[in-house]
């Protein structure tokens, strides 16, 4: 067997043994993520664990929550806390954790609130210092204006199985036609 068809079978058992391999070890190293507690009441503080990223700091959103919420830890275990909105109806919410290497999927359910809860939440921090600032005399009530920014680390990072797997394929590609070009050169002199 010559050089070429050598490649060329070689390039396709690479591709023949790694890939079916490749996307299940890309498909079962998902991470999980966990709350607690498990169904918090709105206003109430979230404490997130997600497992499964290789780096040392992530990012939780939700539309249950105030603001995202940074996670640090180490060792594929990291840890952080978020805020459901006081004003957030019960249900479940779609978490989307941001890691360095894959995003991670969960939910929370928001239990619902009784009825001194809803009474207190609806008069808010915001009611509180506008009503405080009318009995003051003053004429405007404070501006709270905060901004919430995300980060994502990206030390850690790198090519996931697929992307590696992915690149093996285009290498083994880019040989074979070096080795149809140098064969073809070869013929015409």
């Amino acid at each position: 067997m010559g050089s070429l068809p050598l490649t060329v079978c070689s390039g396709l058992l690479v591709v023949a043994a790694l890939g079916p391999a490749a996307q299940a070890a890309h498909a079962a190293d998902g991470g999980t993520l966990a709350a607690a507690p498990a169904a918090p009441a709105p206003g109430a503080e979230v404490t997130l664990k997600v497992s499964g990223c290789t780096g040392s700091q992530a990012v939780a959103a939700s539309r249950a929550f105030t603001a995202d919420a940074r996670l640090t830890g180490t060792q594929g275990v990291l840890f952080g806390s978020a805020r459901v909105g006081s004003t957030v109806g019960p249900g479940a919410y779609e978490v989307k954790v941001t890691c360095a290497d894959r995003v991670v999927d969960g939910r929370i359910t928001v239990a619902a609130m009784d009825k001194a809860a809803m009474d207190k939440a609806a008069m808010g921090k915001a009611a509180m210092d506008r009503k405080a600032a009318m009995d003051k005399g003053a004429s405007a009530a404070p501006v709270d204006a905060t901004a919430h920014f995300a980060t994502v680390a990206t030390s850690g990072s790198g090519p996931d199985t697929a992307q590696a797997v992915t690149g093996l394929a285009l290498a083994s590609i880019a040989a074979v036609a070096v080795g149809l070009r140098a064969r073809r050169g070869r013929r015409t002199r």
